[in-house]
């Protein structure tokens, strides 16, 4: 029995002798010398504790600053706050602060923005002439036909004002209707009729709106809408009907006024298709409904006799409107242009 314990013992002295040798200190080599560190400690820096371990190496500071590793403040300012303070708190008037708050006020703001997409103009008409090519039809007058052809010619001054002038020529394309005819030879009731030669007009043209649509598959007609207007001449005559045996009109010079309103089409940035519905309004002469009952042998100036002038207008003028309807081309020089933003 007492054999056995002296075998614990001896095998508990066993596991308990590494333990206490490695808690030991090391001991210094023989020679009693103290071995020189690897490297020369830095001006300045703690020395090391006596008791530090050999083989740890030592952490050294940072430059210009505690062991903590930050950088002392310097005269007169407020150490930085540390444990994760804001430094805005400290310093609220650091210009990065003022940044800041500035951003986060206009960050909290509500912006209603509106975004425009502002197309350029397909065809630009400042300081470019259009010559127009047309054809009118007459649409009020079921009496008489007054179409014929007409040119005009427009300088567009800015995108939508321009100046110019247009003509109409109608002799030789009058045309009586059918309708009067049969009238006046079954009822023997008659309906003065006028004829005009030609026409001239001096016009201001505005274009107020313009824009685009499709058409046939995917492409995209251009188109703008104007009115125009201004004063001018027209030359009329009436047709004798009441006494065509005796009575032969000459042309008379009137003053006119037309106003207008149209559609261009455009093909291209130079030609165009042109819808106008245009009126004239003038005040006309028409053939008197009285014939004088005097004879030819009269003299000529006597107002009985059928062959003086004086007796075949009627006494009064009568206001009129010619409105027609204008089909043609829009064509625009120079040809081409050139967009000019601004810089």
């Amino acid at each position: 029995m007492k054999q056995a314990r002296r075998w614990l013992l001896l095998a508990a002295a066993l596991v308990l002798v590494p333990q206490a040798a490695y808690a030991q200190k090391k001991k210094p080599p023989k020679g009693g010398g103290t071995p020189a560190p690897t490297t020369a400690p830095a001006a300045g820096a703690p020395a090391a504790p006596a008791d530090a371990d050999a083989d740890q190496p030592t952490p050294a500071p940072a430059q210009g600053g505690d062991q903590t590793g930050a950088a002392p403040p310097a005269a007169g300012e407020t150490p930085p706050a540390t444990g994760g303070v804001d430094i805005c708190q400290i310093t609220p008037d650091a210009p990065e602060c003022a940044t800041a708050k500035t951003l986060g006020e206009e960050a909290k703001k509500t912006i209603h923005a509106e975004i425009y997409a502002v197309e350029q103009q397909y065809v630009i008409k400042a300081q470019r002439i259009e010559i127009q090519p047309y054809f009118e039809f007459t649409m009020n007058d079921q009496f008489v036909s007054h179409n014929g052809p007409g040119l005009a010619l427009n300088y567009y001054i800015t995108q939508v004002l321009a100046i110019g002038l247009n003509g109409n020529f109608y002799e030789g394309l009058n045309q009586d209707s059918d309708f009067n005819f049969q009238n006046r030879r079954s009822a023997r009731i008659a309906v003065p009729l006028n004829e005009y030669q030609a026409g001239g007009n001096l016009n201001f043209t505005y274009v107020p709106m313009y824009g685009k649509f499709a058409g046939f598959g995917d492409f995209i007609f251009n188109y703008d809408a104007y009115i125009d207007g201004g004063p001018g001449l027209i030359r009329t005559r009436p047709i004798p009907v009441i006494d065509p045996d005796n009575r032969k009109f000459d042309w008379n010079n009137l003053i006119d006024f037309d106003v207008g309103i149209g559609l261009r089409v455009f093909f291209s940035r130079w030609l165009a298709a042109v819808l106008e519905v245009r009126d004239i309004i003038y005040f006309d002469k028409i053939e008197n409904l009285q014939v004088a009952q005097g004879s030819t042998s009269l003299p000529i100036t006597s107002t009985q006799n059928p062959l003086n002038p004086n007796t075949w207008y009627d006494s009064s003028t009568h206001f009129t409107n010619n409105v027609q309807l204008q089909v043609g081309l829009s064509i625009f020089l120079p040809t081409s242009f050139e967009y000019r933003l601004p810089k």
